[in-house]
């Protein structure tokens, strides 16, 4: 096994850093790894920082990978954020960090994930230490692509790419890697595993999701079928609640898992049962794991990523309707195979124009959420945008 194994779709991109980190005596000190939503760039940071804080460079099982793995390792700090913005602080004690020597391991890593949320004024804050890093430390930078981060980052760091992985490489990671994960009464069968990734359309972490959550499949089938049956603005009225009740409704049950494993894991780590008081000096910080400002928090972020997969899948109807007005099913295939008669039926009925008009509505709706605006009001004036005549 290997720190390598769990990274999908991206062989080229593994051979050059298993390469580095096997002789890193001229390993670059500032990177930026780019790559779509789904394609594992964040994993990837981690992969290449357990290969290069391992002894046997990424064996994946040793002490040290699975603690870089784990997120628990002293030498490797990860900043994520949940938040619009990565904030000037956070980075300040990034910078703080990375100039203190490694405790264990022969390098400082620092892994920012999502660093296109950086304001310019946060960038500027980050770029000397990129441009000039300690002899010791390591700089794994994270974005959908170049062009997301500021071109005074760009130009200091050396740029990974990483691909969109293949619908084949995908479900072989489900099914070799995932499936055996989990309990037998759980586990999917090949066909499962086939038609979540390609639903997931390259997104390793939503075609986990879809394999291994009924609920969340359904959904997306019952989003689908009403997309291709509105008719009307009423449709479009019910549809859109459907939508923003099952988006809650799942941010809701996802958060209070978490929460709930969360409180279960410092009950194991303090040595308390399931059914134990908790002792007066620690009930605040188990309490914290499940503060309901958080919780809410968390709660609304997470609807909105549901909602933001939502429109992947109704733009994924669009781009087939466009994939049969230009005759090229044979070339690259559909998203939704089992609706292809109403989507060829949709696909008659709406000009060329018609189809791209839509996939646009579609864009415009992502930045109303992404812009904070009401779920229900947008996807109201979303579906109504996409009735065909």
């Amino acid at each position: 096994m290997s720190v390598w194994d769990a990274i999908v779709g991206q062989k080229p991109t593994v051979e050059l850093l298993s390469r580095i980190a096997n002789d890193p005596a001229d390993v670059a000190q500032s990177w930026l790894i780019c790559g779509p939503a789904g394609s594992g760039r964040s994993n990837m940071a981690r992969a290449f920082a357990a290969a290069l804080e391992c002894p046997n460079h990424g064996c994946g099982e040793c002490a040290t990978c699975r603690h870089v793995l784990a997120n628990t390792h002293p030498d490797v700090t990860v900043l994520a954020t949940d938040k619009v913005t990565i904030g000037i602080d956070a980075v300040r004690g990034l910078i703080e960090t990375s100039e203190q020597m490694p405790a264990t391991a022969p390098w400082r890593i620092i892994i920012i994930e999502d660093v296109d949320r950086m304001l310019e004024r946060t960038t500027n804050v980050l770029l000397k230490e990129i441009e000039e890093p300690a002899e010791h430390t390591i700089w794994l930078l994270c974005a959908p692509s170049a062009q997301d981060v500021l071109p005074t980052i760009r130009s200091r760091t050396r740029v990974v790419n990483l691909a969109v992985p293949s619908t084949k490489a995908v479900a072989a990671f489900l099914m070799d890697t995932v499936n055996p994960s989990l309990p037998e009464d759980r586990r999917f069968t090949e066909h499962v595993a086939s038609r979540a990734a390609r639903l997931a359309e390259g997104h390793i972490g939503i075609a986990k999701l879809y394999a291994t959550n009924e609920r969340v499949m359904t959904d997306r089938d019952t989003l689908v079928v009403g997309v291709l049956n509105l008719a009307k603005a009423s449709d479009a009225v019910l549809l859109a609640d459907h939508l923003i009740s099952d988006a809650n409704a799942q941010a809701a049950e996802e958060i209070e898992g978490q929460v709930a494993r969360a409180q279960a894991d410092f009950r194991r780590v303090n040595g308390l049962g399931e059914k134990d008081r908790i002792p007066p000096k620690i009930r605040g910080a188990y309490n914290a794991l499940g503060k309901k400002e958080d919780v809410k928090r968390r709660t609304t972020r997470r609807s909105r990523d549901v909602l933001d997969r939502a429109l992947n899948s109704i733009a994924s109807v669009y781009r087939d309707v466009a994939v049969l007005q230009n005759n090229a099913e044979d070339a690259v295939g559909l998203i939704n195979k089992e609706n292809r008669t109403a989507i060829a039926n949709l696909a008659s009925r709406l000009t060329r124009e018609a189809a791209i008009g839509r996939l646009e509505s579609i864009a415009v709706a992502r930045r109303r959420l992404a812009g904070n605006g009401n779920p229900l009001l947008v996807f109201e004036a979303l579906f109504c945008a996409l009735i065909a005549a």
